[in-house]
Parts: structure tokens; C-alpha cells; sequence
């Protein structure tokens, strides 16, 4: 077979309108493929001409090579991820060289180092789980929390893709470690890499038959794309499997080749030798319940019922993605749009289809473009879907007519429907430890609770017996694990990610910086009038890189150098509206000057019940920045005495409607005429 790498004329994006080389991918020659029908039989001519995919990249069909990212070369000469990284893991050394340290990220690892420290770096690793639906045992929990305090910095940190992190293992225990997870019902494969990342699905534990279905959904999904080359038990438990019997509908849609998905002869059959151009990542879910920030993710799959509640198919969503650059326009984030509506037997072939296309024509030359959303970016969805089809081998059917998203943070006491009670916890940007630790142990050691982690970096404990609520209750309010009502409504949306100092592509602070942040923008709220029970969708990273997903937040705080941040504005509370760049390097210490004039306007201007990520978007940017440098602080209202009005219909209605044109309401400009009326005779008197 041979194949290249090849850069194409530049295509014009949809969004923005910049310009990037587009990537021909992966081609192959024809083969005999594997019908899901019977055994081998020939492709039909009419497909031949559809795009193929190689396992090794050969020599290229033009006079010069195209450039490949280095990664790319890494994983060429990897032994399906084990070289080098099995002879670094052996050496006295604190850390693992280059190629080693990108193949260990396949394996759920990334190599850090104190960036708070001066002199010599002391290196250690970040482990990261692989958890689908955010489901974890009673004895992988308390796995966890021991490793944290034998092997890692004393804390567990809960991520915004429903995983543990641990951080702070050295090197010399790092196969204790990861071995020990994977014989405690645990698993790092994946977590981290060019290939699929955790399945997200809701973490609340209904009995329903939805909720149910979505999350076996996303549990098939997770094993359908997991690595079957055993490079990760050969690494950490010497070669022994272990793993769960897979259901027998995940291994047919594997091994299933009849629209040339997979590499015949591979020991990896989805992913080859080269794996994904990036990473990749899934959510499922039911209809209204983004929890899971469903439109930020590369594939969104959405259960679509009967009028029974039975589970007919899905509607997906594609093209998701966060991450970007600094000052590149031609990087940016984007939020999936439809790709249509697929069988409830057939979610595993589609999905498949979504990634083998993505595997084959997304750009291995440059990461910054690696992403699913670039691609389809680059063709549009018409020749995306199309190109899917033919790997899929049907056609997609008619988007199914959803009802309107909401953010659903599972927090506080719920009956889950067999009789059991389940308690969602908040936990401040997901760091567990210290007292809140200790008690969050016992508490899921003494009563045998099962755990799942939200993808809003919170905790659920499953399997309460209604007895036991209010010993729960107490004793986990006394660690500081309070019920919902009694934690400030801006931290319970609040999300940040690790940054400094452990993250290598942190610019600035985000979770040691929130807390303080937070409470700034709770002294604001009160310095102009907002309400205790009032909120905004925050989230804060450290780099463009968009892992606590602030492009989707009402205000997004983006590190955009030391202390200073990029200020994003303009998502909705149910995460279904991207933000735009509002402010570039605004300095910590000066986010009251930006903050204030946009609370306090939107506390006198916005409509009823308007959230401040639409008033942001009603008022417009030229406008709020305006605002903005105007701002002497606020107005202090002289004291009301109150004065009746009354109007006919058609008047009231008039006023009503020049009221409009000014975003005030009636009553404001009437006030305001009075006012002014009142002002001018008195300055007649004394003309």
C-alpha cells in the first residue's frame, strides 16, 4: 500500500473566515474486506473510490514530502506505544525523555514539574482514570484515595471529563501505582493521547430507562475505541489482561469491515499504527439534560425515546471542540452542529464511521489543525456527512426536534427510583483533601456507597438507604460538604482547571486563583445591587487550551499572561452559546473595573429574567465596552418617595414601546420624563 501526507490549495473556513492548507489524510489501495453479513467477500467497485486508511504511512505520491508533526513519528516508531517509553521506565533518571513522555500520555500519564520551584526541576507524574458515565466502585474509590496519600500529593482531584486526576507519583512508583489502579477495577488506558478520551454521560443515577440506556451507551462506546494492542498491560502488569467480558454487540461492531473502517491485519484494527490526528472526545446524554456540555465535545450523542419513554435512536451532534491559540485567529472554538439521526442498534457503526473519517482526513502535519472541528470546518457538514456515509453505509436520517437544553447539576438529595436516595456533593474546582477527604472516605467506607464524578467536577454517592440520609447529611456538612442551598449560587457553576503550578501550558492561575476571584465577584454583585441567589456562569483557565470549557461560560476568565487574563463574555447558563473575546490582558487586580460597570448595568437593563450571558449579547460589545471606560462607579440613587402613575392602555403601551428603543421599561422612562419635565420648569423659574 502507499500513501502521503499531502497539503492541498488552502480551503476557506465557514468560521472564521481565515485560511488553512486543508490535509488529505490517510489513502489506501483496496482490499478484501469483512462483511458484517458473512465472511470475506470483495469490495464492490462502486466503493472503491472512497477514502481507505493505512496503518503505516509510506512513501509520499509527490516530488516533496509534507511535513508531519513529530508526534506523528513518535508514534510511527513506536511498537504500537511501548518504545521508548519501556526502556525510559527503567532508567535512574527522574524523567522520561521526549518520545517517552508523549507515548505515556496513550497510557493515562503526564510527566509535570513544580514550576513554583527554582533550580533543578523535580519531576513527577499526573495520572489520570478512565471512568465512562463517571462511574466509580466502592473499591476503586477507596484505591484512590489511598494512592493519594502513599504515592501522590495528599489530594484527589475530580476533572471536568468525570475522571480522577492523582498527582505528584515520581517516576520509580509509577508501575506500583498504575498497576494497582488496574487491579482495583480501574484503568488509566486512554485517558490522556491521540485517541478517544473518557465517554461522558449524566452521572445521576436514575432508574430510568433513558438515563439508563444513555449511560450503557456511553460505557459501549468507551469499549468499542479502546486499545486492543495490550501495549498497556504489557507496560504495567507485565502482560496480564485484565479486563471484563465485553458485550458480544461491541466486538461485532470492532471487527466488523464491510465499509473498509478498519486495518485488517492490525492489532489495533480503529486505530493503526498512528492512532488519531488528537484527541478525541464523546458525551451521551438525554434530551434537556446538559450536564455533560454536550456541544463541546467532538461527537454528542443524544438518546431520542418514544412517547413511552422507550429508547428508539440518537441524534448526533458533531465538530465540538475548546482548544485554541493566542493570537491565531485561524484556532478557535466551535460548538457541534446536527449530523443527523441514526438507529438505536446502529449508534456503534456510526460512531466508528465518525472517527475512522476523522482518522483518515484530519491534518497530522500541524496539531494546532488536528482537531475533528477543523476538519469539518474546512469541507462543511454536507461533505462530511457524506464522507461518513460511506464508511457508516447508510445514510443518516432527519435530525430529531429536541426540546430546549438545560444545565443540570444533579446536586442535593434525589430519589433514584428503585427505593435508594442519591446525594450530589460540591466540590469547590474538584480538589479533595484534607478533613473533606478523610470524612468523604469514611462516610464511602462505613455505608459501601459506589461514587460518580460529574463533568462539573462535583461528587455523587449512589445507593443511599433513606435511613442513612440524615447521619450522612451531618457528618459530611461538618467536613464542609454542604447541601446546595447553603453554598454561594456563583461556585456552584464555577469550574477551573489545575493550571499553576504543576501544568506545563499554564500561562497564569486558575484553581488556587478562583476562590479569591469568586468572592471578588460576590462583593461586586452586592456593591450594585444584585441578590445572594443570583449567578453567572464562571470559569477560569490557565491557557487558551480550554479545559474547564470557558468558551461556553456567561464570563470566561482565559490566562493570557503572568496575572492577566483574556475576558470571554456571551455563553448561556445551559452551555449552548459560544462566548466571543471581549478583552485581551486584563490584569487581576483590575477585573472590578470590567466587572462592576457589566453587573451593574445588567442589573438595571436587562429584561425579565434575562441571564447576563444574553444581555451580554443583546447589548453588544461596542456597547458594553463603552461601559465600560465611561465607568466612574456607580450611580448613587437620591431617595424615593413614591408617586402613583396612571395611563390608558394606548399610552401605557406607547410609553411602553419607546421604552424599548432605550432597553429601559415603562415605568423607567416615565420616571425619567417626570424628572426631566420637573427640571425644566425649574429652570424656567430661574431663567
Amino acid at each position: 500500500m502507499t500513501t502521503s501526507f499531502g497539503v492541498a490549495n488552502p480551503v476557506v473556513l465557514k468560521e472564521p473566515k481565515i485560511q488553512i492548507p486543508s490535509f488529505n489524510g490517510l489513502r489506501s489501495a483496496n482490499f478484501v474486506a469483512l462483511s458484517r453479513n458473512g465472511p470475506h467477500v470483495p469490495v464492490p467497485s462502486s466503493t472503491r473510490s472512497i477514502v481507505r486508511a493505512v496503518s503505516t504511512p509510506a512513501k509520499p505520491q509527490t516530488a516533496t514530502e509534507t511535513k508531519r508533526s513529530k508526534v506523528e513519528i513518535f508514534k510511527e516508531q513506536s511498537n504500537y506505544i511501548r518504545y521508548p517509553l519501556n526502556e525510559e521506565l527503567l532508567t535512574d533518571a527522574p524523567n522520561i525523555n521526549e518520545a517517552a513522555t508523549q507515548l505515556i500520555k496513550f497510557h493515562g500519564s503526564y510527566q509535570q514539574y513544580n514550576r513554583d520551584e527554582r533550580g533543578t526541576r523535580s519531576y513527577s507524574f499526573m495520572l489520570r482514570t478512565k471512568n465512562p458515565c463517571g462511574k466509580v466502585p466502592n473499591r476503586l474509590y477507596l484505591t484512590m484515595d489511598d494512592l493519594a496519600d502513599q504515592f501522590g500529593i495528599g489530594t484527589l482531584r475530580l476533572t471536568t471529563r468525570q475522571t480522577f486526576q492523582l498527582h505528584g507519583v515520581v517516576k520509580k512508583d509509577l508501575k506500583t501505582v498504575m498497576s494497582t489502579i488496574i487491579r482495583n477495577m480501574g484503568s488509566t488506558l486512554g485517558a490522556c493521547g491521540d485517541l478517544n478520551r473518557n465517554v461522558l454521560a449524566p452521572a445521576a443515577p436514575f432508574v430510568r430507562k433513558d438515563y439508563l440506556f444513555a449511560q450503557q451507551t456511553a460505557e459501549n462506546i468507551a469499549a468499542l475505541l479502546t486499545p486492543q494492542s495490550g501495549f498497556y498491560y504489557d507496560m504495567w502488569v507485565d502482560g496480564e489482561r485484565i479486563m471484563s467480558a465485553e458485550p458480544p454487540e461491541v466486538v461485532k461492531a470492532r471487527n466488523d469491515n464491510s465499509h473498509g473502517t478498519n486495518f485488517p491485519d492490525s492489532s489495533e484494527p480503529i486505530y493503526g499504527t498512528q492512532f488519531l490526528p488528537r484527541k478525541f472526545k464523546i458525551a451521551v446524554t438525554v434530551p434537556t439534560d446538559n450536564s455533560v456540555d454536550i456541544l463541546t465535545n467532538d461527537i454528542g450523542v443524544v438518546v431520542v425515546t418514544d412517547d413511552y419513554g422507550e429508547p428508539q435512536g440518537f441524534n448526533i451532534y458533531v465538530g465540538g471542540g475548546m482548544g485554541r491559540t493566542h493570537r491565531l485567529e485561524s484556532t478557535f472554538p466551535r460548538l457541534g452542529e446536527p449530523l443527523g439521526y441514526v438507529p438505536k442498534e446502529d449508534i456503534l457503526y456510526a460512531v466508528k464511521a465518525i472517527v475512522v473519517t476523522q482518522r483518515d482526513n484530519g491534518r497530522r502535519d500541524d496539531r494546532k489543525y488536528s482537531r475533528l472541528k477543523y476538519l469539518i470546518s474546512s469541507w462543511g457538514i454536507e461533505k462530511f456527512r457524506s464522507v461518513v456515509e460511506q464508511y457508516y453505509g447508510k445514510k443518516f436520517e432527519p435530525f430529531r426536534e429536541l426540546p430546549e437544553w438545560e444545565f443540570k447539576s444533579h446536586l442535593g438529595w434525589h430519589e433514584q427510583g428503585d427505593g435508594s436516595l442519591f446525594y450530589g456533593l460540591h466540590v469547590d474546582n474538584g480538589r479533595i483533601g484534607g478533613k473533606m477527604k478523610k470524612t468523604l472516605r469514611e462516610v464511602i467506607e462505613k455505608y459501601n456507597l459506589n461514587v460518580r464524578i460529574t463533568p462539573n467536577q462535583n461528587i455523587v454517592l449512589t445507593d443511599i438507604r433513606p435511613s442513612w440520609k440524615r447521619p450522612i447529611t451531618n457528618v459530611l456538612a461538618q467536613a464542609g460538604l454542604l447541601q446546595p442551598r447553603y453554598v454561594d449560587p456563583l461556585n456552584l457553576t464555577a469550574m477551573a482547571c489545575p493550571a499553576l503550578p504543576l501544568c506545563p501550558l499554564a500561562i497564569t492561575e486558575a484553581e488556587r486563583g478562583i476562590p479569591n476571584i469568586l468572592k471578588r465577584i460576590r462583593a461586586v454583585f452586592e456593591k450594585v445591587g444584585l441578590k445572594y441567589n443570583e449567578s453567572v456562569v464562571v470559569r477560569i483557565t490557565g491557557c487558551p487550551n480550554g479545559c474547564a470549557r470557558p468558551y461556553v461560560a456567561e464570563l470566561g476568565l482565559v490566562g493570557d499572561g503572568p496575572n492577566s487574563y483574556q475576558i470571554w463574555l456571551g455563553g448561556t447558563p445551559n452551555q449552548t452559546s459560544l462566548a466571543r473575546t471581549f478583552l485581551d490582558k486584563v490584569k487581576i487586580h483590575d477585573l472590578e473595573k470590567v466587572l462592576e460597570p457589566l453587573f451593574y448595568h445588567w442589573k438595571r437593563q436587562r429584561q425579565s429574567k434575562e441571564s447576563f450571558g444574553d444581555f451580554t449579547n443583546r447589548m453588544g460589545f461596542e456597547k458594553l465596552k463603552e461601559l465600560v471606560e465611561k465607568w466612574e462607579g456607580p450611580v448613587v440613587a437620591p431617595a424615593r418617595y413614591n408617586l402613583k402613575l396612571f395611563a390608558d392602555k394606548v399610552t401605557y403601551e406607547a410609553m411602553e414601546e419607546l421604552a424599548k428603543l432605550e432597553d429601559k421599561n415603562a415605568h423607567q422612562l416615565a420616571i425619567e420624563v417626570i424628572r426631566n419635565f420637573v427640571a425644566s420648569q425649574q429652570n424656567g423659574k430661574g431663567e
